[in-house]
């Protein structure tokens, strides 16, 4: 198209010009009602380039523009994916230029998350509708809530926070809460009881079709209110005590499959994660939050810090990997200077450690080894900081990269967890060592990997194949 070759300003025709776009966005499944939002997208990164030709634009150009708005804290997660999508599809499929065929897109897309609203631990996922995602539950909104019961989830949050609670059981517990109060309108939570709490649960059950750990998890934040907050304990709810969890063996790849799994994880910093997931059998969110100062190359260890349950262990540090880690160190600390000469430079604290020593959140060894792209505000304290990679792109990388590996076996993150149970077992090791390795409070939890090495099926002959 000639108009790809001439200035923006200076096009002969401007709406032919936007017409193969839009096209372009159809035929990618962009929702007709996003197709005018991705117009004003490229248009808005264009108006600051007035004086550029389009093939003379670079990756700087680009990467400068993303940095300049991911500083506006009024841009929600939603709006920024879609600026940069649009960007995307404009120089990589519209223009054709070469050097957007290879730059990091995907890369940009899955680190650049903002927090979630009160929650300075916790990045939230894009949606790639043209708005934010909805609850699917009733979830009123401050203004809808009245004054006593907007007071008890303040409760809430400080009885939480009292008790050193994880944030995102914090997020949880309060997003059950305003669904428990949504589904029974006119009524406040003090004046509810055990008759509203089996009538939720039951819509819960029948009506949503909720699986058993997201039912517990409901009555799980309900109790905290009753028993610690109004200190009214809940009488007898029947059969809805807790739902009963289906009995499943873990998904355990074989380690061919693990190394075609890893060859196709092009992305070194993806590629990276997922093989210390296998090489350490830490769970995805322990990875994603490791620091500087957890990493030991002397003595071949890494400190799981803050795992589930408020435990710390140690893992073993895979030589295979050290070259990488020391790599990716390297991009985090260059990351980390630039933050502190533009006068940020912070990062999350545990309360306890952020009180006790304040200017540590700017210290090297504080630092996530696997940083965001994108500055992020704490809702809590109101500091812009950086904060560590969200779980989604790594998510969704490996299960991409399974696709590509023509693994037919249902794989994620923790897959790669239980495949390094498993084979160590295989290996000769015993029980207890994997229990450690894996921070398991008790060994009977461990013991299913067991179940998976003595499967009954791999060993019995059908009766078919003996007639």
């Amino acid at each position: 198209m000639d108009s790809k070759n001439q200035d923006y300003k200076k096009s002969a025709d401007i709406k032919r010009f936007w017409d193969h776009y839009i096209q372009i966005l159809l035929s990618k499944k962009i929702h007709k009602n996003a197709v005018r939002w991705y117009v004003i997208r490229v248009e808005q990164y264009l108006e600051i380039h007035t004086n550029k030709k389009l093939i003379e634009h670079n990756t700087q150009d680009v990467e400068a523009y993303f940095q300049k708005i991911g500083r506006n804290k009024h841009l929600l997660s939603w709006q920024f994916y879609q600026v940069i999508h649009a960007i995307q599809i404009f120089f990589e499929d519209f223009l054709k230029t070469d050097w957007a065929k290879t730059f990091k897109w995907e890369f940009l897309i899955n680190s650049a998350k903002q927090l979630e609203n009160g929650q300075p631990t916790v990045v939230r996922s894009y949606s790639s509708k043209e708005g934010p995602e909805t609850t699917p539950y009733n979830s009123p909104k401050d203004e809808t809530l009245s004054p006593g019961d907007l007071e008890l989830l303040e409760k809430v949050r400080s009885e939480i926070r009292r008790r050193h609670y994880s944030i995102r059981t914090e997020q949880s517990y309060e997003a059950w809460l305003r669904r428990f109060i949504g589904f029974n309108i006119n009524k406040s939570l003090k004046e509810m009881g055990s008759p509203e709490v089996i009538s939720f649960l039951e819509y819960l059950s029948v009506k949503r079709h909720v699986a058993a750990s997201t039912q517990n998890q409901a009555l799980n934040a309900i109790i905290f209110l009753y028993d610690q907050v109004l200190k009214k304990p809940l009488g007898d709810i029947g059969t809805f005590v807790r739902a009963k969890r289906p009995h499943r063996l873990p998904v355990v790849l074989s380690r061919s499959e693990v190394a075609s799994l890893l060859i196709e994880l092009k992305d070194e910093v993806f590629g990276l994660m997922a093989g210390l997931l296998y090489g350490t059998g830490m769970r995805l969110m322990e990875c994603i939050r490791l620091r500087v100062q957890d990493i030991d190359f002397d003595y071949n260890t890494i400190l799981v810090r803050d795992a589930k349950g408020q435990k710390e262990r140690v893992v073993p540090l895979p030589d295979k990997y050290k070259a990488a880690i020391r790599k990716q160190l390297d991009k985090a600390k260059e990351l980390h200077f630039k933050d502190l000469q533009n006068g940020q430079g912070g990062v999350y604290l545990p309360n306890a450690l952020e009180n006790k020593y304040p200017n540590a959140n700017k210290e090297w060894k504080w630092q996530y080894v696997f940083p965001s792209g994108r500055l992020s505000i704490d809702p809590r304290s109101g500091l812009t900081r950086r904060h560590h990679l969200h779980e989604n792109g790594l998510q969704k990388t490996i299960k991409r990269a399974a696709e590509s590996a023509g693994i037919s076996k249902k794989v994620n993150c923790h897959a790669l967890r239980h495949s390094f149970a498993t084979h160590l077992l295989e290996a000769g090791y015993d029980i207890r060592t994997v229990q450690e390795l894996l921070g398991h409070a008790d060994v009977s939890t461990t013991m299913i990997y067991t179940h998976v090495l003595n499967k009954p099926g791999s060993v019995v002959i059908s009766p078919v194949d003996t007639l």
